[in-house]
């Protein structure tokens, strides 16, 4: 039986706890689409690819970790816009986003799962950003996880071959982690004494920094640190809804 759209977007709305968050743009649905959902569709990224995926599922609603609407954009509706919202809109395709709330979730969000799939004993919030912590630091047990075995897990777990900047101690008991653009939380790593430090893109400036701060800094693609999420979140609405969902996997080299 299919589920109310309005009902799945209400649920996302209070687990993340969106009002907690300024943003970069608003988190929640941005596009309304059909009243029902058979089938969710989740990705990293909501552009014309995304969107076509769903056309083709077919898919009545969309979550993304980065949406369309971005308070950096122009006020007017670009024709990269307009197609998007065209195909959006001829297809009934509801799209609802969830930024900076799912990089947060102690449960779901990026950071946290990243931290469980390296194997991290414990994680607690950190890094703040907008006025809200967004990251996490992530603690393993005594005496830790030699520097090259946690490369190595980071590679697996993003199925990626991370860019390391080897500049910290042989072994990394405590980890900071801020997935996707992340780097400007480096100087917060190294005053909380840090051994390493995981995002998703490196800055120029990261490297000199990271070896004079004596930190190791990983930084294992935009992409590939937040894909855990939203896939997640695809699949506890699935659960719950009893609906249909795919993740679509459209990598990104960022």
């Amino acid at each position: 039986m299919p589920a109310r759209a309005a009902d799945i977007v209400a649920f996302l709305d209070k687990l993340l706890e969106i009002e907690r968050f300024g943003d970069y743009g608003p988190n929640g649905l941005q596009v309304p689409g059909g009243d029902t959902v058979e089938t969710v569709l989740t990705g990293v990224s909501a552009h014309l690819e995304l969107f076509e995926r769903a056309a083709a599922q077919p898919a009545q609603l969309v979550l993304a970790h980065h949406g369309i609407l971005w308070d950096a954009q122009p006020r007017r509706v670009t024709p990269a816009q307009a197609a998007r919202l065209k195909l959006l809109l001829a297809h009934d395709i509801g799209l609802a986003a969830y930024h900076l709330p799912l990089d947060a979730h102690p449960q779901l969000g990026n950071n946290a799962l990243i931290a469980q799939g390296l194997g991290a004993r414990s994680h607690e919030p950190a890094f703040a950003a907008k006025g809200a912590d967004v990251g996490v630091i992530a603690r393993f047990p005594d005496p830790g996880v030699p520097a090259q075995e946690l490369f190595a897990r980071v590679g697996r777990l993003t199925s990626r071959e991370p860019l390391v900047f080897a500049g910290g101690p042989e072994r990394v008991r405590a980890l900071g982690i801020v997935s996707g653009g992340g780097a400007g939380s480096l100087h917060e790593a190294i005053a909380a004494g840090l051994d390493a430090f995981v995002t998703g893109e490196p800055a120029e400036w990261a490297m000199a920094d990271a070896r004079e701060g004596g930190i190791h800094f990983v930084a294992a693609g935009h992409y590939a640190t937040e894909t855990f999420g939203i896939r997640r979140i695809g699949e506890l609405v699935a659960e719950r809804f009893s609906v249909a969902h795919v993740f679509a996997e459209i990598p990104n080299p960022v």
